[in-house]
Formats: C-alpha cells, structure tokens, sequence
C-alpha cells in the first residue's frame, strides 16, 4: 500500500529571526554599496568644494595656438562643401587635421561660412578650436587648458563628457540610492536602542530642505 507524503508548511518566523535576517541582508548590500560608492564619493564630495570655490581652486586658462597652411587636396574639398550652416568636415581635412595638430574632430559638426570653417570641440578642463579659411588654406588650431581641477569640477557636472562616463554616473547613483536606502534601513532597525536616531533623520531633512526653501525664496 503506497503511503502519499505531503509536504508541512514551514513555519513562520519568530519576529527576532525575521529581524535578525533583514540586518543582516541591509548590512551586507550596506558595505557592498559602499564599496562600490567609495572612490567615486570621495570624488564627489571633493569636486563640490571646487564648484563652489572654484575662482580659489582653478589656475588660469593656458591657452596655446598653432598655425599652419592647409594642402591644395584639403583647399579643394573645403570649396566644394556647403557655403553654410553645420556640417562634418570632410575626410581629406580630417586627416589632415589629425597629421599636422593631433586634432581628432570624427564626425563633430563644423559651422560653415563663405570665409572660414570652424570647428569647437569642447571637453572635460578645457577645449579645442579649429578655423579653416576657405579661401587662402590658413589654419589656427587654438588650444585651452584650465587644469586638472577644472577637468574634474566638468566630470561633477558632466559637462562635455564621453557616454561611458555619464553612464558611469549613472550606475554611481544607483549604487548611492542603496547605500542611502540600506542606511535608512539599519537605522531604523536600531531606532529603539538609539533614541538619537530620529532627531538626527528628521535634523538631515530638516536642515536641507530649510536651506533649499530659503534659497529658492531670496531667488
């Protein structure tokens, strides 16, 4: 005779077990979070003094120029491009421009006149402007540098930056909301042990959001 064995419910948890696993989940998506957070937070919280002072902490601009003669092929095709409005530059000039300057323009959008093409490529501390004159071939490519400072006070705001570092902010951010959320989280776990707890949460919110509102009303 064939015995049918059916599977018990497991039961529930006492509330202490409960607790004691969700501690110990927050803590470690806590530390993991933090890991992962650290360098850039460090980054961050540096940069956002240097915003804020940044007359103190960023050095005058250095800015160097370089000229030269365009060949007759880069003259020949500039003539033939569009007398105005934004357009790549064509092959021919960006080779050039890459020989002569080290200039990488790719497929960056060019203003176009019936005197000159020019070209601004901006980056993180600083940028490059390339002017072409359609006529005579006369070439300026003027380079600005405003420091290591400056470059890292633009990847703060991300300015001028490549999409592999805007999606790096991203992933930073998100690795930010579970460090916040995890800490919200063992706080409130030790609420009753630390009667501290919710002045200092309510002080956090508070304080920002007081500062936020009179700033917004002087505006």
């Amino acid at each position: 005779m064939a015995v049918r064995l059916t599977a018990m419910a497991e039961p529930p948890r006492p509330p202490r077990a409960v607790r004691l696993v969700l501690m110990r989940e927050l803590r470690r998506w806590h530390w993991i979070a933090s890991a992962l957070c650290l360098a850039m937070l460090l980054m961050f919280a540096a940069t956002g003094l240097t915003l804020n002072h940044a007359g103190t902490f960023e050095p005058e601009p250095r800015v160097t120029q370089t000229r030269a003669i365009a060949p007759a092929e880069v003259q020949k095709v500039l003539a033939a491009g569009p007398a105005q409005g934004e357009a790549p530059l064509p092959p021919a000039a960006r080779a050039w421009l890459d020989k002569q300057f080290k200039v990488r323009t790719g497929d960056a959008a060019a203003t176009w006149s019936a005197e000159a093409v020019e070209l601004v490529q901006q980056r993180p501390g600083g940028q490059t402007t390339t002017v072409i004159d359609r006529p005579g071939g006369a070439t300026l490519v003027e380079t600005e540098a405003r420091g290591l400072v400056a470059a890292a006070n633009d990847l703060h705001t991300g300015r001028y930056s490549p999409k592999a570092w805007n999606l790096l902010i991203d992933v930073f951010a998100v690795a930010c909301l579970v460090f916040a959320g995890t800490g919200l989280g063992l706080l409130l776990t030790n609420a009753r042990a630390r009667p501290v707890t919710w002045p200092l949460i309510l002080g956090g919110v508070a304080i920002p959001l007081g500062v936020w509102l009179i700033a917004a009303h002087a505006l």
